[in-house]
This record gives structure tokens, C-alpha cells and sequence, in this order.
């Protein structure tokens, strides 16, 4: 296993700078290749219209490599939508799409409904909470999709500062301490039960593209654990070669304090454990602990559990043209 690894990581590992924009567009335009750049945002005012405004200036006015810029709003309570659509994007309310299905909290939710609101050949989901954001996440991995035929489902590669002071080491060449669950918990599950996938530096990333064909035919958790879910089952799909990294330098966003994490990490294990055993499951709570007047107090928090169905399955997505079930 350790050999078909290093394998793969030498022939679907690449670095953002291998592919020029020039090469992107020609191949883009060769293929007939549309592209869509999806950002998931709650509440993210203070970083969404930077990065919506960085790709729409190079990566839609510069050069014509995104079709579509969408936004799509999963309930925020500032100004995200205002600033987003300002920036250039189209914004959608995630209560909006497909309003037949009563909407679920949760990321995967979000990633899940933006393939009824968007038409490209190949979609590139982007977190909104970025800040020093480069158009270089987007070019990056949609780049082999564009170039290798065989290629379905890209994810960036990062290093991932944990504050100002990280930041200085990963400058000075060292690795960064971000993506706390991913260690602790992804990278762990990933090694023992899906092998094939550890040479994935950032499996849990927020960015990736994938072939519109691929991502209708997979189940979305809809929460915390969708991208491990996507991987794993894209994995299952379309196999190892059919997935590909690239690294983009270094990912600057906003952290989760340690509750937060324990939640995530929650429903990442459930995530897999689904994938493990359809069987018996344990139960989708987790307790935390948070000192109160009379000391530690107990609070307890329901894991994601749901999924959504392929996107295949719906009816309302089959009457699209051109995605009728095949």
C-alpha cells in the first residue's frame, strides 16, 4: 500500500505554478469546459467580498477561466450577502433552492443545494472565511481538471498557520500547526481504514473541484464531515487515479476554539463510521464539558447524521437541461 501511495503522490501531486493561466484557458477552451466557484458563507462579511472580488478581477475580467461566481447564503445575520453581491458575485439563500426539502444546518447542506443553482462542467467550492486569499486556490485545482482527462476530484494542499506566531514559522519553512483535527482525527482514520487516501495533505480542506458528473452521483453528509465523506466515497467511485492534489501555498483563516473542534471531530468519526458499517452505529451525541457556578456542567450536542442523496436522485435536478439521469 505504501508503495501505491508514493505512486500516486508522485504522478497526481502538483504545485499551483505548473500550470500557467495561458495553459488554463487554452485547455479550457479546447475541452469546451465551463466552471463554477461555489463559497459556502455564514457570516462571513469580513472576508467574503475580498475573495469574490479577487476572483471575479483575474480569474473572470483577467482571464476568462470562471463561468460562475456563486455565493450561496446559509442563513447569515450580517452583511455577507450585501458584501458578496457588491464584490460580483450571484448571491442564493440556501432556503431558496429546492424549497420542497426543509433545509438542514450545516456546510454539506450548503455544498449539497448549490448544485441545483449552478451549471459548469466542473465545480470548485472555496471557503468565505479566507483572508490573504490568492486566485491561485481556484486556478490551482481547477488546473488539472482541465488538463488530464482521467482526473475527477482535486483538493488543495496547504500549510495551515495557527495564528500570527505560526505564521512566522511556516515563512521560516516550517510546517504549520493549523488543521488540529485533521491530526488528531482524519489523518488517523484515513491511515487505518482507507490507506489509499493518506497521501492526502489536506483531506479535510474547504477547497476543491470536482466534475460536475462525479459530484451528482455522491451522497453529501450535511455537515462538518461532508469533505471526508466526498473523498472517501469518490474514492469508491471513480478510484485513486481519478484524484489529485495541488499545493497553493498557505491557507489563513479563522480558527475553532477546542469545543467547536471536539463537534467537528464528532462528526467526521460518524462520517466514517457510516462509511465503515452500515450496522450498528453508536450514539450521535457528544458530551462537553464547560465550568459553570457550581463547577464543570455538562452539555450535550447532536452529531450531523444526515446525508443528503445523490443529487441524481432528485427530481428537480433530473428536469435541468442537459442533467437528465443517465
Amino acid at each position: 500500500m505504501l508503495e501505491e501511495v508514493e505512486r500516486w503522490l508522485a504522478g497526481r501531486s502538483w504545485s499551483a505554478a505548473d500550470r500557467t493561466l495561458d495553459q488554463l484557458v487554452a485547455a479550457k477552451r479546447a475541452t469546451g469546459s465551463t466552471v463554477s466557484v461555489v463559497l459556502p458563507a455564514l457570516d462571513e462579511e469580513a472576508t467574503v467580498g475580498d475573495i469574490v472580488e479577487t476572483i471575479r478581477r483575474e480569474l473572470v475580467e483577467g482571464v476568462p477561466l470562471v463561468d460562475e461566481l456563486v455565493v450561496v447564503d446559509s442563513g447569515s445575520t450580517d452583511r455577507t450577502a450585501e458584501v458578496a453581491a457588491k464584490a460580483g458575485a450571484r448571491v442564493v439563500h440556501r432556503d431558496a433552492i429546492l424549497p420542497r426539502i426543509p433545509a438542514l444546518p450545516g456546510k454539506g447542506e450548503v455544498l449539497w443545494r448549490s448544485l441545483l443553482v449552478t451549471s459548469g462542467d466542473i465545480v470548485c467550492f472555496v471557503d468565505a472565511d479566507l483572508r490573504d486569499f490568492s486566485a491561485d486556490f481556484v486556478s490551482g485545482i481547477v488546473g488539472p481538471l482541465l488538463t488530464e482527462p482521467e482526473v475527477q476530484f482535486v483538493k488543495a494542499m496547504y500549510d495551515r498557520p495557527l495564528g500570527s506566531a505560526d505564521l512566522d514559522s511556516v515563512a521560516a519553512g516550517r510546517t504549520g500547526q493549523g488543521g488540529r483535527v485533521t491530526e488528531l482525527v482524519a489523518r488517523p482514520l484515513l491511515n487505518l481504514h482507507w490507506p489509499q487516501l493518506a497521501g492526502f495533505v489536506q483531506p479535510l480542506g474547504g477547497e476543491y473541484a470536482v466534475r460536475r458528473s462525479l459530484l451528482e452521483r455522491l451522497p453529501f453528509p450535511v455537515g462538518y464531515g461532508v469533505e471526508l465523506g466526498l473523498l472517501v466515497d469518490a474514492l469508491h467511485t471513480v478510484g485513486l487515479d481519478a484524484l489529485a492534489q495541488v499545493d497553493v501555498g498557505v491557507r489563513v483563516h479563522r480558527h475553532q476554539d477546542g469545543q467547536a473542534l471536539g463537534r467537528m471531530a464528532a462528526a467526521i468519526y460518524r462520517t466514517a463510521q457510516l462509511r465503515l458499517s452500515r450496522g450498528h452505529l453508536v450514539r450521535p451525541v457528544l458530551t462537553q464539558f464547560e465550568r459553570g457556578e457550581s463547577g464543570f456542567e455538562p452539555r450535550t450536542y447532536s452529531v450531523d447524521t444526515e446525508e443528503r442523496p445523490p443529487m441524481l436522485e432528485i427530481e428537480e435536478y433530473t428536469r435541468l437541461s442537459g442533467r437528465e439521469a443517465g
